[in-house]
């Protein structure tokens, strides 16, 4: 997958054991919109999360959607674009490296939603499917 950006903060050493994690990000448009979460503190947020055990990129992409807005990705219509990495030393130890891996897909979903399974935190904080614009 091609590296469209690193950021790096450099706050760690080489020698740091490495705690890595991939997660996936789905850029869905329509009508010149995109699938967004929207929380209530304003905020925005691609749809897609973290990939779990036994799942390859595609298999997450379309279970975080489903999840969080409850949109049906198409399948054949995934294309990469392309992942961001981030590393830093780890908030929760601060003797690791964490190194994040998100990949981002365009991809289109179906007319018809299912139900969403959000996390308790999504729900908390008021997210729910937008289409914005990309200056929103």
């Amino acid at each position: 997958m091609k590296t469209l950006l690193i950021l790096d903060k450099k706050d760690y050493t080489e020698d740091m054991p490495v705690f890595e994690k991939f997660s996936t990000r789905a850029v869905i448009i329509r009508n010149g919109k995109i699938a967004t979460q929207h929380g209530n503190a304003g905020d925005y947020k691609i749809l897609g999360g973290g990939v779990e055990p036994g799942e390859d990129l595609h298999e997450a992409l379309i279970r975080e959607v489903q999840e969080e807005s409850g949109l049906v990705v198409i399948p054949s219509s995934i294309q990469t674009i392309g992942e961001i990495v981030e590393r830093r030393r780890d908030i929760f130890d601060p003797n690791m490296v964490y190194v994040c891996h998100s990949c981002f897909f365009f991809c289109d979903a179906e007319e018809k939603m299912v139900e969403t399974h959000m996390t308790e935190s999504e729900i908390a904080k008021g997210f729910h499917l937008e289409w914005a614009t990309p200056q929103e």
